[in-house]
């Protein structure tokens, strides 16, 4: 009988303890707060099918002009009834004589329309309006729309106890005012909102003016910077509390924008109010100077129980939740989701798994990388016990929106959507990794204050990096679930001082096709040194030999668990593993400086490939047309424009590779 040792490695399939552990962790974060509050909305989802021109339309809004009339929604039954007018400016994208808004007939009760629109249809939650002509693609036109929300609780448009506040994510804004209500078409935004006298209200934007009368005050908020309808916003409130700090621009420390604090009697935001610069400084440097003119936070009351909303500048939090981690989660949207904001649902990973990965990176900044690798893992081990088996990236979800449990699942949306980012930090690196990221949010023709696809992100990473990462996006984004890694290797004593490591990486998933990753493997040796070696693993059963002229005693693979997203055992067989049709190498002479010559022995004639790695796996030399003749063969490889250092010579042939160490030294 054979000898076999098994090793189990970090993961494993979850069982219900370990889910209930993950579970009780990830709700501290504050993207489980997020999740959580997303997905248990109060209300029934909206059909994405309604929505006459989706994905694509025919004009492209410019800008929301709202006057809203709320003073009678603040006392006595808190009705939530109001009169109120929305002037639409949209240019034309294909020659029209009518438009199609959304407007939910349940919510808002369309009384007229003014200006370029002469007549009106408002059926099936779609608002359909005649235009006084044909309008041709470049022409710019408006539509008023005089209308009144009715005394209905909806979902999104809330009264009680002194507040009037919205939540819109992902398409609610279609219950407040007329809209086109999908994520692709932000628009300036322009409100005006009559309230009493005794009650603060903010919005998106800047406060233009605020014109008191004897019991009321008119507020003026303008948002020069385009907004997604999802994340426009009012957050009001009878003797609201509001405190202002002040973030001082990197680019010009004279120049300083408002951070807004609205809070409830009994709250202290102080403890947030000291990190917020801090924490805008941070991301500003990661990912561009803050983009906007203002921002804020604004605590609501038991209406809003879970988390947060990163509404555009002012982010709704619940009651008393002055929380780093929820704070960290829903500033980083500001980046991620308000400045550059998903096109689609579909691309609704750009938004959750950046922030959620953005928040464990505040958490890096400021208790360092152990602590950032804690949370990755947590992030990881939910994902991989609470797995429900789609993809981050689904086209279905671009026409069609999903359920909000669906949408806002926590296990893929959040928790995997972040593990990619990390997992992409691993691969890449991480000078070209953030350098990348960066790039891609400072780009202001593309993405900057618009909107993003997830090709969008692929197309501009792979542009800054002069890399292709198509393979590595596509096998992590559009594929569910995950590789399960059962591994083999074997200790092979070649006598005269000489070993053998045999490694043989096997993927055996049935629920997904094989995961392209490089691969670290640890090496423990008998006089107590290790080496780490990260070597491609590009095909499923592929075997590495790896030579050494001391004595091996163990592997371990990925010894730091950088693939978090994965399940994997490994197994220690006293038989040697290799499918062996290469049977040699020899390098020399080793250390080098200019030339190196590589002696190589195939069983039979097939492709040979000879590439150079540095010590983090990227390839830094790769030979044309190696030489592929059974038996012998030797090659001479110029390394002279190779930096002195520590390499790994990588000799592949079939499903087998060889790596030996080397040296260059000058």
């Amino acid at each position: 009988m054979k000898n076999i040792f098994v090793l189990f490695f970090s993961f494993f399939v979850a069982t219900s303890i370990i889910s209930a552990q993950n579970q009780n962790t990830s709700s501290k974060k504050g993207s489980y707060q997020c999740s959580q509050r997303k997905s248990n909305q109060k209300w029934s989802n909206i059909d994405g099918t309604k929505s006459q021109n989706s994905p694509k339309h025919k004009f492209d809004v410019l800008n929301y002009e709202l006057n809203l009339d709320l003073y009678n929604c603040y006392t006595g039954s808190f009705p939530s009834s109001f009169y109120a007018s929305n002037n639409i400016t949209f240019r034309v994208d294909t020659a029209l004589n009518s438009i199609n808004l959304d407007a939910v007939n349940s919510s808002l009760v369309i009384d007229s329309v003014r200006l370029n629109g002469i007549s009106f249809t408002h059926n099936l939650d779609i608002l359909s309006i005649t235009l006084d002509r044909i309008y041709n693609p470049g022409e710019i036109a408006n539509v008023k729309i005089y209308y009144h929300h009715l005394n209905v609780a909806d979902g999104n448009f809330y009264t009680g106890n002194g507040f009037v506040f919205t939540d819109c994510e992902p398409e609610g804004a279609r219950k407040w005012f007329p809209c086109w209500d999908k994520p692709s078409d932000k628009a300036k935004v322009d409100i005006t909102a009559k309230v009493p006298h005794n009650v603060k209200l903010a919005s998106n934007g800047r406060l233009a003016d605020s014109i008191h009368s004897i019991d009321t005050i008119n507020y003026h908020w303008i948002s020069n910077d385009p907004v997604a309808t999802y994340l426009t916003v009012i957050t009001s409130k009878v003797n609201y509390n509001l405190d202002i700090v002040y973030w001082h621009k990197i680019s010009n420390p004279n120049d300083s924008i408002p951070l807004r604090f609205y809070y409830n009697q009994g709250e202290d935001p102080t403890p947030m109010e000291a990190i917020l610069p801090a924490m805008t400084t941070y991301y500003s440097n990661l990912f561009g100077e803050h983009p906007f003119e203002k921002n804020g936070f604004a605590a609501l009351d038991s209406q809003f129980p879970w988390g947060g909303m990163e509404n555009q500048t002012l982010t709704s939090i619940c009651p008393n939740c002055w929380q780093e981690w929820l704070i960290a989660h829903e500033y980083a949207h500001q980046w991620f989701g308000d400045m550059i904001t998903c096109a689609t649902w579909g691309d609704i990973w750009l938004n959750e798994g950046f922030a959620t990965y953005i928040e464990n990176l505040w958490i890096e900044h400021t208790s360092g990388y152990a602590a950032y690798k804690v949370e990755v893992d947590n992030d990881a081990n939910y994902y991989l016990g609470n797995n429900p088996g789609w993809p981050n990236a689904n086209l279905a979800w671009s026409v069609t929106t999903p359920p909000l449990g669906t949408l806002f699942n926590y296990a893929v949306t959040y928790c995997k959507g972040a593990s990619i980012l990390h997992q992409m930090r691993y691969v890449m690196g991480d000078s070209l990794f953030f350098s990348s990221i960066k790039a891609y949010a400072t780009d202001t023709a593309n993405f900057r204050l618009k909107n993003a696809t997830i090709p969008d992100f692929m197309s501009k990473i792979n542009q800054v990096s002069g890399q292709n990462w198509d393979w590595y996006f596509n096998e992590w984004l559009y594929n569910a679930n995950h590789p399960v890694y059962n591994n083999i290797y074997s200790i092979n004593n070649l006598g005269s001082g000489n070993w053998n490591v045999i490694f043989h990486a096997n993927q055996v998933q049935t629920n997904a096709p094989f995961f392209k990753m490089p691969i670290e493997l640890k090496i423990h040796f008998a006089d107590g040194t290790d080496s780490i070696v990260k070597v491609m693993n590009d095909l499923n059963n592929q075997y590495f030999t790896f030579a050494y002229g001391k004595q091996p005693l163990s592997l371990i693979f990925d010894p730091n668990n950088q693939i978090v997203l994965k399940e994997a055992t490994l197994i220690l067989s006293a038989k040697s593993e290799t499918r062996e049709n290469l049977s040699f190498l020899k390098i020399e002479p080793n250390p080098a400086s200019n030339i190196v010559y590589a002696t190589y022995f195939l069983k039979e004639k097939s492709k040979v490939s000879i590439s150079i790695t540095d010590v983090t796996g990227n390839i830094v030399l790769e030979l044309a047309n190696p030489s592929n003749d059974k038996n012998n063969n030797k090659v001479e490889i110029n390394v002279s424009n190779l930096k002195n250092g520590t390499y790994f010579f990588n000799l592949s042939s079939d499903n087998q590779k060889i790596v030996k160490k080397m040296l260059i030294i000058k």
